[in-house]
């Protein structure tokens, strides 16, 4: 059974995702839509923390495949990301061969035909069965198809960039030793990127691209509202505006979603009501992670809250 059948629609997408806790906006539904379809994988473009590997889990969930996570580092290879011969098996495949080979070339004359004699077994020394699968491969090898998330693609090297070519175009591996290996069922790709580099133009022809930016005021109260149920309508927005608010400072790094979230769930705990100056420094650590930004927004807290304030009763 084809379980794509999940992203029939895009309005599907957007209840499916929904009712697992993560609200996304059309775009976002529409480019899984498209992905799903069209069988090509998705480049999720955007700051750090707005949801984009959230999504990849997310519909796997949906999908109920697995979900087969390679993280991007410098210096990632083959042998990590693809596939890697079992060494061990071979040697002990190589102790085998020997005690046996008494046995294999009896009664042969010369070396010619103790030769041909050997070229009469299968050469099984470079075969699937020494063959030790990676992230990619692994996620091509599910017979009911895989959700692959290849998880800060910009954190890999060019040279890494042109492995995966031949993988997200024809959904194939070519191994030297063996041949082609095309995947039993094309797997639901997800390439997230922070844009800390350029991808190269190869490789984004062979992917949809999705830019995720910071959600509006109202997508954010949907997100805070699905995964911190228990925060107030009255407080869920004043933080909301308050996020918002900070995020037109001059940061270093501007809060995220995730941090929205946390900061929602350490005012749960803490009883909090309403945003007061005094929770607001006692918490600011939770939403931003570089001191001179706690110290760039403690500056301004007393502004922001007069305009939030005005905003309010404008309201």
């Amino acid at each position: 059974m084809d379980k794509r059948t999940e992203l029939a629609s895009i309005e599907a997408i957007e209840s499916g995702f929904a009712e697992l806790g993560y609200i996304c906006s059309s775009r976002i539904a529409t480019a899984v839509f498209l992905a799903g379809q069209l069988r090509k994988p998705v480049l999720v473009e955007g700051p750090p923390g707005v949801g984009k590997t959230e999504l990849a889990k997310t519909a796997a969930t949906l999908l109920g495949l697995p979900l087969v996570r390679l993280q991007c580092y410098e210096g990632l290879d083959e042998a990590k990301a693809l596939y890697e011969w079992k060494y061990g098996k071979q040697l002990l495949y190589t102790q085998v061969l020997k005690e046996k080979l008494g046995d294999l070339l009896d009664g042969a004359e010369g070396l010619a035909e103790s030769v041909e004699r050997l070229h009469q077994f299968g050469d099984v020394f470079y075969s699937e069965e020494f063959l030790e699968p990676r992230p990619l491969l692994q996620a091509m090898e599910h017979p009911d198809g895989a959700v692959l998330l290849i998880d800060e693609i910009d954190k890999s090297d060019h040279e890494f960039e042109s492995l995966l070519l031949e993988i997200l175009s024809d959904y194939q591996v070519s191994i030297p030793e063996i041949g082609t290996i095309k995947a039993k069922s094309t797997p639901l790709v997800f390439l997230t990127s922070n844009n800390t580099r350029d991808i190269s133009d190869a490789l984004k022809r062979r992917c949809l691209h999705l830019h995720i930016p910071f959600p509006s005021i109202d997508l954010e109260e949907r997100i805070l509202e699905s995964r911190v149920p228990e925060v107030e309508e009255s407080l869920r927005q004043q933080l909301v505006a308050f996020v918002h608010a900070v995020r037109e400072l001059d940061l270093k790094k501007q809060p995220a979603v995730s941090e929205t979230i946390d900061w929602a769930r350490s005012l749960l705990l803490l009883h909090a009501t309403e945003l007061e100056p005094e929770l607001l420094k006692g918490t600011l650590n939770v939403l931003l992670k570089f001191e001179q930004d706690i110290e760039a927004t403690e500056a301004e807290l007393g502004s922001i809250l007069r305009t939030l304030e005005k905003a309010s009763e404008n309201a």
